[in-house]
């Protein structure tokens, strides 16, 4: 009699009761099409008010969960296909089996593949895990082994070739396979035993952190401005980490600061000229003490233990201003300057290994892979010397002017010069690979990433090379003044310059997403990491041209974790 057949029996007499049922038992016996006119006789029969009844009885019956109705594997395959975060965060709000189906790491674990995001090797966090348990249709029990992973870089690594695949067995049933899925993760508890050191992995929480943080850089994060700790003096060096970000001044002075609030810790003193070179090396997790080497006008270097500011060493034996530096690791420093040699040094003994020469004027440029350091000279050549034997192995010309960048990756040796040229050698025999023409002006920048570089020069210009075809691939006129400073990764780039601006791009489009920061006098550096960027400037103070203030700003992109500190 329906769902409420008091109600029905109230409002009809016995005689209806016993035709209603009698009609009912007919309609049940009629086939499909019989059924199909009969209820359009019927519903041509009701007014407006029937018809509106009638569709509040259906509506409800036609909604069905078609994720619901499907095995999970196949629910998590349909899910697969949304490359949008912002449509699964929309999703997660329709039903509680919804929001329940999106917290399967698997999902989250292919997004992460897809939007290519790495793995915070020197930041390693603990992300909180997600049980939870769903049935389908057939109240069988999600497995979610892969929400509890262990994760490390390899087993991140070894996913990226393995994708869903939707394969017809030979029964041609519909079967999913996936790396994430219960395939392939029978094992994990025996895995979870045997890597019980590993922290355990959230895909789900990693994925939104670093789109997050995608997300303020790109609109713009957290600004903690210093103004009260320099004067109007030249910035020359700059290096930072997650704790500590070290500036060096043309005043003599390296000035400490705090990396997370930007208060200043320690100024460390002692170079009697300006500090034109520094470097710090630790701060890992298996070697937390942190070393620094400067270096500058007064031809001294100095080695610092830079988490108490106590200094160590003061090595001698340069005759002029030394202009580059860098370290191998805590022990071994390279030292360039302008009286044309290069000096390695010992740094945790404080003694000189070897004096490099062969440079016929100032050395302005260093890079170092493994046990070789490549220089660049205003001799118009650059050098590969063995570290351990003081050796040189091979001089590389071709420059008809000064050099001024320097990068070097163990493979292939990059030169940015005065001539406005770049070029590439090998640094197994020297030769010159290619000559990469294009700026119009000095080339004092480079960075080499794979077979990706980088060059910025005084034209304002910025040109992203394919080092693979030696072509140029991005051409960005990028400032109204000279390049004093760029860095890129996989996705971004972020250049300033002397025309005062900060500019953060798309390195894969060359599109300028926005500019950083509020246009100043000029930029002196900027350097950056994942999740904040340091950028030096000099400001100009009220109406006076001639008074200027040296400003530091600390970006931070990571406001999730920031507030959760």
């Amino acid at each position: 009699m329906g769902d409420n057949p008091a109600q029905l029996s109230s409002t009809l007499d016995k005689s209806r009761l016993d035709y209603i049922v009698q009609v009912k038992t007919t309609f049940q016996q009629l086939t499909p099409q019989q059924k199909t006119a009969f209820l359009s006789e019927l519903l041509n029969c009701c007014d407006n008010q029937l018809l509106a009844f009638v569709h509040t009885l259906i509506a409800p019956r036609l909604k069905i969960d078609f994720l619901k109705q499907l095995p999970i594997e196949l629910a998590l395959h349909v899910l697969s296909f949304i490359d949008d975060p912002q449509t699964l965060t929309r999703a997660s709000r329709v039903s509680h089996f919804w929001n329940d189906l999106l917290k399967d790491e698997s999902t989250w674990k292919l997004l992460c593949l897809k939007y290519q995001y790495k793995n915070y090797q020197q930041h390693p966090t603990t992300y909180p895990m997600h049980n939870h348990h769903l049935t389908n249709n057939r109240q069988q029990p999600i497995r979610n082994e892969s929400s509890s992973i262990p994760y490390s870089e390899d087993c991140y690594d070894n996913d990226k070739q393995q994708r869903k695949e939707v394969e017809m067995n030979s029964n041609n049933d519909l079967t999913v396979s996936s790396s994430s899925s219960t395939s392939t993760l029978s094992s994990t508890t025996s895995l979870q035993q045997q890597q019980q050191h590993l922290h355990h992995f959230s895909y789900r929480e990693f994925f939104k952190r670093k789109y997050n943080i995608g997300t303020a850089w790109n609109k713009g994060g957290d600004v903690r401005v210093v103004d009260d700790v320099f004067g109007g003096e030249l910035i020359t060096s700059l290096q930072f980490d997650e704790k500590y970000i070290v500036v060096g001044c043309d005043n003599h002075r390296i000035v400490v600061f705090d990396a997370q609030t930007a208060q200043k810790i320690r100024t460390l003193e002692g170079h009697e000229g300006g500090v034109w070179a520094l470097e710090f090396k630790g701060g890992e997790k298996h070697d937390p003490e942190r070393l620094l080497v400067s270096g500058g006008c007064d031809r001294d270097v100095r080695v610092w233990d830079l988490d108490n500011g106590r200094l160590l060493h003061v090595l001698r034996g340069h005759t002029s201003t030394v202009r580059c530096l860098r370290m191998k690791d805590k022990q071994i420093a390279v030292t360039g300057s302008r009286d044309a040699t290069m000096r390695v040094w010992d740094i945790q003994r404080g003694v000189l290994l070897h004096v490099l020469l062969g440079h016929q004027a100032s050395v302005r440029c260093l890079d170092i892979c493994d046990n070789v350091v490549a220089s660049g000279s205003y001799d118009y050549s650059a050098r590969l010397w063995d570290i351990r034997t003081g050796r040189c192995l091979h001089v590389l010309t071709g420059h008809h002017s000064q050099i001024y960048a320097i990068a070097f990756d163990g493979q292939k040796v990059v030169t940015g010069s005065l001539d406005s040229n770049i070029r590439v050698f090998s640094a197994s025999t020297g030769q010159c690979l290619a000559t990469l023409f294009g700026h119009t002006s000095l080339v004092g920048h480079l960075q080499l990433r794979g077979d990706i570089l980088v060059s910025g020069g005084s034209d304002g210009c910025l040109r992203v090379w394919d080092l693979e075809r030696y072509e140029c691939v991005q051409q960005i006129s990028a400032h109204d003044n000279s390049v004093t400073s760029l860095q890129f990764d996989d996705r971004k780039m972020v250049s300033g310059s002397a025309d005062g601006s900060v500019k953060l791009w798309d390195i894969r489009e060359g599109r300028l997403i926005r500019n950083i920061s509020q246009p100043t006098r000029t930029v002196w550096k900027i350097q950056f990491s994942d999740t904040k960027a340091v950028i030096l400037m000099q400001r100009k103070q009220g109406e006076n041209p001639g008074l200027n203030k040296t400003i530091l700003e600390l970006h931070n992109f990571d406001l999730e974790q920031q507030q959760s500190s």
